[in-house]
């Protein structure tokens, strides 16, 4: 499986993921390039930072990415009746 698959079905079940979480749960380290790249596909995903405490009391942020919707579709119909074509 890779890791976008990995992603896309931690998104099916939990709505968001951190990228603490994508290392503990899978070894995803650069979760980052795997959102950017579902991004270009034309999923929507939000990010927003979260200040954390680690582990040593000092305080770091990280990234946690919500899934909104997976891309929209288009058939020939749907663009044709868009554009009077």
């Amino acid at each position: 499986m890779t890791q976008r698959e990995v992603i896309l079905n931690h998104f099916n079940k939990y709505d968001t993921i951190t990228s603490w979480e994508a290392i503990q749960l899978y070894g995803i380290t650069k979760v980052n390039a795997v959102i950017f790249h579902l991004r270009q596909e034309g999923y929507k995903i939000t990010s927003t930072n979260k200040t954390v405490t680690t582990k040593l009391g000092n305080t770091t942020t990280i990234s946690v990415y919500k899934f909104v919707s997976a891309p929209v579709r288009q058939t020939a119909i749907q663009f044709n009746s868009e554009y009077n074509v």
